[in-house]
């Protein structure tokens, strides 16, 4: 990608990316080497080696794509990055462990819903300024952003939503994806009378994963958050609840279930819909006996309270940030060449069909012919936004209050009201540690 004919990368060098974050610059012309070859937490900023931490590195199925990414860095730019890596599960406390102490320096692969948690830090650069004209999509932006500041690239923005097996829908005689809470339960009951163990909606009921309720009690009207008030408790999260409990008891949902049983159930041909991330789609047919599964995977808006409202989805993806110091600039043009660079982004899409961030990106051939892809932009990502609690380091601790509560009322261990009334009154407190 280029910038009135010069290279992006050519245009960060002239300008002086080192003093991003440190110096506090604005807009990316106004930019101006610090001088310095350091930065105020020691490291010479200018040097051209510096780590990429990733939990993609420890992953079999992306490892090679990003390996590639790597060399061709390295070999463009005569450089060396030692790669550095964790599991997903563990890689938060790692990070930020090694990060604390200083250990951790160059570009690191942050889960966007981790930003916050690592931004407090106050050892991530501001990447604001190269941000700004890089030609990333809005929603992307706003998945790197933390307290007003570009802490984070879009690498690649997705979300999780709704999927839908298409045969068992042709099968149950429904000819068009349900657009209301009512017509979805109307189809879920028609599915139901299909027999053969079919579970109508395989969703969350398993602690687990059950922050899955939180878009629906977004689509019941609760907003979660309104500043610095929880609103779980409140009326439309107790229709949210007393509704999924509904559906539980009418069994078209089923007891224990979590990602991993909803993707079996999926390729089994036993859920028409289940709720995942764009991955699902590989993750579920690669899995799946059926091979003519992947045409039937279809995504789904979710569905509404009342025709108009906007359909809600969880903003889902990954962003590469910049730990302020050693090889801050030559990582930040790494970062920014990575989630930008049309050949390297398009390539990444053919290899691992994670969605880019870049208006160029979606419209690049490799990632429109993928028809999956491209619809699942416009009818999940489109709408979709990051959990308000995200922002709280506690925000694991909220979504298992929330959870525990909320299997509570499916088990028939507490009423839907008082179920409410005790999450929205933990996760107050949990907000105020």
């Amino acid at each position: 990608m280029t910038t009135s004919g010069i290279s992006r990368r050519g245009a960060l060098r002239m300008f002086g990316i080192g003093a991003l974050g440190v110096a506090g610059a604005g807009a990316l012309g106004a930019c101006a080497p610090s001088g310095a070859s350091t930065s105020s937490n020691g490291g010479d900023t200018k040097s051209k080696n510096f780590d990429f931490t990733s939990w993609s590195l420890n992953e079999e199925a992306a490892k090679p794509s990003i390996e590639k990414i790597i060399a061709a860095w390295e070999k463009a730019e005569k450089s060396k990055i030692r790669a550095v890596s964790y599991p997903y599960n563990e890689y938060l406390s790692q990070l930020t462990l090694k990060l604390g102490g200083g250990e951790t320096t160059g570009a690191v692969h942050l889960d966007i819903a981790w930003l916050a948690a690592v931004a407090q830090m106050g050892k991530l650069a501001d990447l604001g300024s190269v941000a700004v004209d890089a030609g990333y999509t809005d929603v992307a932006l706003e998945s790197g952003k933390y307290d007003g500041k570009q802490y984070g690239l879009p690498w690649n923005t997705g979300s999780i939503g709704v999927i839908a097996n298409a045969k068992l829908l042709e099968k149950a005689g429904i000819k068009k994806h349900p657009t209301t809470v009512e017509e979805f339960e109307a189809a879920l009951r028609e599915l139901k009378g299909l027999g053969g163990g079919v579970v109508p909606y395989a969703a969350a009921t398993k602690v687990a994963q059950l922050k899955d309720i939180f878009p629906w009690m977004q689509t019941f009207g609760c907003e979660l958050l309104d500043g610095a008030k929880v609103t779980i408790g409140d009326d439309a999260s107790i229709d949210a609840v007393t509704w999924y409990k509904k559906l539980h008891d009418e069994k078209l949902i089923a007891a224990d279930v979590d990602r991993f049983d909803a993707r079996a159930l999926f390729g089994q041909g036993k859920a028409a819909f289940y709720d995942d991330a764009i991955i699902g789609k590989g993750v579920t047919a690669a899995q799946s006996k059926d091979k003519t599964l992947a045409d039937a995977m279809q995504p789904m808006k979710r569905p509404v309270l009342a025709a108009g409202d906007t359909p809600q989805a969880l903003l889902w993806g990954g962003v590469i940030a910049v730990v302020k110091g050693k090889g801050q600039d030559a990582a930040t043009e790494f970062a920014l060449h990575t989630t930008t660079d049309q050949a390297t982004v398009a390539q990444y899409f053919a290899e691992r069909a994670l969605p880019p961030s870049t208006k160029a990106g979606l419209i690049d051939p490799k990632v429109v012919n993928d028809t999956f892809s491209t619809q699942w932009t416009e009818k999940i990502t489109k709408t979709a936004t990051g959990s308000p609690f995200w922002q709280f380091a506690q925000n694991a601790q909220i979504e298992e209050a929330v959870a525990k509560q909320v299997q509570a009322v499916l088990v028939g261990k507490s009423k839907p009201k008082d179920a409410m009334k005790q999450a929205g009154e933990e996760v107050a407190a949990l907000i105020k540690r």
